[in-house]
């Protein structure tokens, strides 16, 4: 045979062998290849509101109360509170055209419109200040029927500190200094009353006294928060935070004259809270206090308790 010919021959042989690597090379590899792109690709996520820590009846949320966490599109719940519009679910090509694939794609669709139907997606800071109702644990999603939020049905009742009580008095511009009284401020309140003289005189005179110290304002009207840029909030009804001792003085006191709210300063809020004992007639026996008589070095000092 001819050299030329071998040389064909060889040249020949050795092209079929690369091949035949190359074929099987791609053959190798395009398993691993289709198993990583499975594997980057992954369910659509929302960010759900959760408790970041355990959260009691009756607690007002804070920011550290709260945080986001990613949550299957396919699981989330209608009630969830979600961190805007959750991402539409993926179309899953060729292998959604099988029934299965189909009542799946329905189901998925189905929970998303109903998510944008009842929730109402918003920024942390919209549920901060809100009450607990009810125990929600650490990771566990927040929803509505179990937080208060301010203005919702049951908002005051949730607000209010266990054993206290909520009360409303009358108020003006000029009896709710200016105006600058704002929920959650430290109030005095201050009883003006006529008082008839006796005597040759018979004449009227007028005496103020505090009859409730160191009280809380829960709410101007029906606000139970001044906005940010809010400075002052003029209304009509100011609800104070008071024991039910403190509720009975306080009518018997709207009933003796005119009420006026005295601002104090957030220095001034460390001290003692509620009625002033003496100050209101009446007080003593609508609320079952009494008289102490004290002797002292020859003198006679009466005291009212509450």
């Amino acid at each position: 045979m001819k050299p030329a010919k071998i040389a064909v021959i060889c040249v020949a042989a050795l092209a079929a062998i690369g091949l035949a690597l190359v074929v099987r090379a791609m053959g190798s590899s395009g398993q691993p290849t289709a198993t990583a792109s499975a594997a980057v690709e992954t369910r659509p996520m929302a960010r759900v509101l959760v408790a970041a820590r355990d959260l009691e009846p009756g607690r007002r949320l804070t920011e550290a109360d709260l945080s986001w966490k990613d949550w299957p599109v396919d699981e989330l719940n209608p009630l969830f509170i979600t961190d805007g519009p959750p991402p539409a679910p993926k179309a899953e090509g060729a292998a959604a055209e099988n029934a299965a694939a189909d009542g799946k794609s329905a189901t998925v669709e189905r929970a998303m419109k109903a998510v944008a139907e009842l929730n109402t997606p918003g920024a942390k800071g919209d549920y901060i200040g809100a009450v607990v109702r009810e125990t929600v644990l650490a990771g566990e999603p927040l929803v509505a029927r179990k937080i208060v939020r301010a203005g919702d049905s049951g908002y005051m009742a949730a607000y209010l500190e266990p054993g206290m009580r909520a009360m409303a008095i009358r108020v003006t511009v000029e009896t709710a200094a200016g105006g600058f009284i704002l929920p959650g401020d430290r109030v005095d309140v201050l009883l003006t009353r006529e008082v008839k003289g006796s005597g040759d005189d018979g004449g009227t005179r007028y005496s103020a006294a505090t009859v409730m110290r160191n009280v809380k304002v829960l709410a101007i009207d029906q606000s139970t928060r001044a906005a940010e840029d809010e400075k002052a909030v003029v209304g009509a009804t100011a609800t104070l935070e008071l024991t039910g001792r403190d509720a009975e003085v306080l009518a018997l006191a709207k009933s003796e004259g005119d009420l006026s709210l005295v601002l104090r300063s957030y220095a001034d809020t460390a001290g003692p809270s509620g009625h002033v004992p003496g100050a209101v007639r009446g007080a003593r026996a609508a609320g079952g206090g009494s008289v102490v008589k004290i002797y002292r070095e020859g003198q006679v000092e009466t005291v009212t308790t509450p």
